[in-house]
C-alpha cells in the first residue's frame, strides 16, 4: 500500500501533466489551472490543495519534472565510458527531449517567469536543474568551480532552450550541433584555471620583494 506522501505526489503529477496542455493555449492562468483540474477529474479547490502556492509553485514543478524526467532517463543510459563534457550535453538533451511534448508550454513558461515578480523562481529553477546535473555526472567539485561551473551550465541551458524553441531541423539535429559547442566552452574552464595557478606560481612573492626593499 503506498504512503500517503506518495499518493499525494502521484496526484500532484497528474494534475501537474492534466494542466500543463491548457498552458500551451492559455499560459499560466487560473483559467488553464481549472481545466486541467477538470480533465483529471478533480475538483477546483484540489488545485490549492495540492499547489497551495498557485500558478508560480506549479510552473516550478513544471521544472522539476523535467529535472526527474532527465535524471530517469540518464540512468538507463550507459555513460561508464564518456568523457565529462559527453555526460553533460546527454543531460541537457535528455531534458529537452523530455520537454519536446511540451515545446509550447515551455514557451509559456519562460514569458511568465520572466515576469518581474517571477524573476527570482526563474533563478531557482535554473539553479536547481545545474545543480542536479553536476550532481547526475558525478561531478563532486567544492572550491571556486563549484560555482563557476554552475553559472557557466545556466547560460548553456539558457541559450540552448531558447535556440531549440526554434529550431525546425530534423530531430532538432542544428540544436544539439549549437548544444555541443556550447559545452566546449564549459569544459575549458578546469583547463584555463589550472593555467592560471601555474602562471601565478611563477610569480614572485610580492612580500618577500617588499621586504628586500626595505632592507636595503
Amino acid at each position: 500500500m503506498p504512503k500517503q506522501s506518495d499518493n499525494r505526489a502521484l496526484q500532484r503529477n497528474r494534475l501537474l501533466q492534466a494542466i500543463l496542455p491548457h498552458v500551451a493555449f492559455d499560459g499560466w492562468t487560473d483559467v488553464a489551472l481549472q481545466a486541467g483540474a477538470a480533465d483529471a477529474g478533480l475538483d477546483e479547490v484540489e488545485i490549492d490543495r495540492f499547489f497551495p502556492g498557485g500558478v508560480r509553485e506549479i510552473a516550478n514543478c513544471f521544472s522539476d519534472w523535467a529535472d526527474q524526467q532527465m535524471l530517469e532517463a540518464l540512468s538507463s543510459q550507459d555513460t561508464d565510458d564518456l568523457k565529462l563534457r559527453a555526460r553533460v550535453a546527454l543531460a541537457v538533451r535528455l531534458r529537452l527531449e523530455a520537454l519536446t511534448p511540451h515545446r509550447e508550454t515551455v514557451r509559456r513558461t519562460i514569458a511568465f517567469l520572466s515576469l518581474p515578480g517571477n524573476i527570482s523562481r526563474a533563478g531557482k529553477g535554473v539553479y536547481n536543474t545545474v545543480d542536479v546535473i553536476w550532481y547526475a555526472v558525478g561531478d563532486r567539485s567544492s572550491d571556486f568551480s563549484f560555482y563557476t561551473k554552475r553559472a557557466l551550465l545556466a547560460g548553456v541551458i539558457t541559450t540552448t532552450t531558447l535556440f531549440w524553441l526554434n529550431d525546425d531541423s530534423k530531430d532538432s539535429a542544428d540544436t544539439w550541433a549549437f548544444l555541443d559547442r556550447r559545452i566546449s566552452d564549459v569544459m575549458k574552464i578546469p583547463a584555463l584555471r589550472s593555467r592560471l595557478e601555474k602562471v601565478v606560481c611563477r610569480l614572485p612573492d610580492p612580500f618577500k620583494i617588499l621586504r628586500a626593499v626595505r632592507a636595503r
